[in-house]
């Protein structure tokens, strides 16, 4: 009896390990990969996640043309999430438990990162997140999750940094949001505030979800402000622009997040964002680099998605490049734990779509690209790259 329970135990054991290499290694036949990916689709926040699934298909277009990954064709599941955070956790699960992907090159936004957080951790499944994030995505480190970007606070300090290079002595105001994105704006530009002591003459807090700021920029005319730092992500920014334009102060220089360094925001603004600037850690697409983005997505893709590029198309395809180098490097044994590891490993990658070459480590799954100042004109609609 004793011999046959332990005959069963081994039995066990064995079965476990291989369901354990079979878990590992789903989303993988002898002839394709199975990548999946979840960002909104849907809604105004679609405006981010669309282009992000366009590049994300050139990545894919690019490799499967080039034969594969040594000999496998990859294959994408895109789901949509409207930018909600329950759907996001829902289409992960759909994802890793239906579908069997063998990993993902995103996480959505912000909110819903850190809401699906807990299962991408406990699933293990390799990650790319290049669409937007929020520092517990990085910090602390989690041993699947790779992110491919900068930290927003950096943002701020150094764009609020280099305006007050490119326009001395302004006097400046800050509006932000009242949430975590709006927390990590203050914390850089109180970083500059302190460095380069700049003369600030007002700063306060809009909440969330709130598209009229005539109150706010009224404050900031009767505060003497010459420079404001516009906190919003993408409408508010709009709606701080045009409300200066109203106020007759449109040669104010102003600083956003380069989340809204996208065509939409520049044609809203009209000629009221003549002088709002960004600094991103992607090239502009009127650089050499950026055109020949274009070029090389115009082998590919229909033209309606050619024309929806912008800077998150291009964070999508960079994401999707360097999760497809660490699966080629493992080879024909494909596995989440070879992916993880040449992940790791990776080192002054190049996308062609960056500023700077990408490197993770051990013990650092966040970038870091350099940045790069860039200025709205609202004749082309696209953020130019300031020389």
């Amino acid at each position: 009896m004793n011999r046959r329970l332990s005959k069963l135990a081994f039995v066990g054991l064995l079965t476990a390990c291989a369901f354990g290499r079979a878990a590992a290694q789903q989303g993988v036949t002898d002839t394709e990969i199975l990548i999946g990916d979840i960002v909104p689709m849907t809604g105004p926040p679609a405006l981010l996640g669309v282009p992000h699934t366009i590049g994300v298909r050139l990545a894919i277009e690019e490799v499967n043309a080039a034969g594969g990954i040594n000999g496998r064709k990859v294959r994408a599941i895109f789901e949509d999430d409207g930018y909600v955070p329950s759907r996001t956790i829902q289409g992960v699960r759909k994802l890793l438990t239906s579908d069997k992907v063998f990993a993902l090159t995103s996480m959505s936004g912000s909110a819903q990162g850190q809401a699906v957080l807990p299962l991408i951790r406990q699933s293990g499944i390799p990650v790319i997140n290049s669409l937007s994030f929020s520092d517990d995505v990085h910090t602390p480190l989690t041993k699947n999750i790779f992110v491919m970007g900068t930290r927003h606070p950096v943002v701020t300090e150094q764009l609020s940094a280099a305006l007050d290079v490119r326009y001395p002595g302004r006097k400046w105001a800050l509006i932000s949001q009242d949430d975590e994105y709006g927390e990590m704006t203050r914390d850089g530009f109180e970083v500059s505030e302190k460095a380069r002591k700049l003369n600030v003459g007002l700063k306060t807090i809009y909440k969330k979800g709130q598209s009229d700021f005539s109150a706010e920029i009224l404050r900031v005319k009767q505060s003497g402000a010459t420079a404001l730092y516009a906190g919003g992500v993408l409408s508010e920014n709009v709606g701080m622009v045009k409300e200066l334009e109203r106020n007759g102060m449109k040669d104010v220089p102003v600083g956003i997040s380069y989340v809204a360094q996208v065509p939409a925001i520049v044609k809203l603004m009209g000629p009221a964002g003549a002088n709002v600037y960004t600094m991103d850690y992607v090239v502009s697409l009127d650089s050499d680099k950026g055109k020949a983005f274009i070029e090389r997505a115009k082998k590919h893709l229909p033209a309606a998605d050619v024309e929806r590029i912008h800077r998150f198309a291009l964070t999508g395809y960079a994401g999707a490049r360097i999760l497809f180098e660490a699966m080629r490097q493992c080879g024909r044994a494909l596995t989440w734990e070879c992916t993880i590891s040449k992940l790791d490993q990776t080192k002054n990658f190049e996308t062609d779509v960056l500023n700077s070459p990408v490197s993770f480590s051990p013990t650092q799954h966040l970038s870091m690209p350099s940045l790069k100042l860039l200025k709205a004109n609202p004749a082309t609609m696209q953020f130019e790259q300031v020389k």
